[in-house]
């Protein structure tokens, strides 16, 4: 296995945890800044990503945005992640 997959093998998971961790606390950050998104129960609950990834019920200012777009590319570092050892998972099978 060449030692550059071997290393991002190793690395991965660990960074897209951080990624997604990073990405739920700006989602909690928006949901804090958008009246229709306010936990207003007292109960405890999940971050509202589907919510805020597509904009339902967000405030529209400018800095509630700017945030959502922050999270966003978060999620796609995410995903680039997973793609990326979906391939290095593809070099290890063709060199057997």
């Amino acid at each position: 296995m060449p030692a550059l997959v071997s290393f991002y093998l190793s690395i991965w998971s660990p960074l897209a945890l951080a990624l997604f961790v990073a990405a739920v606390a700006l989602s909690y950050r928006i949901e804090k800044r958008s009246t229709d998104l306010v936990n207003r129960t007292g109960v405890p609950r999940s971050a509202m990503l589907f919510h805020t990834i597509f904009n339902r019920n967000v405030a529209r200012d400018p800095e509630t945005q700017r945030l959502r777009r922050i999270m966003l590319a978060l999620l796609l570092g995410v995903a680039l992640l997973f793609v990326l050892v979906a391939l290095a998972i593809g070099v290890i099978d063709r060199r057997g």
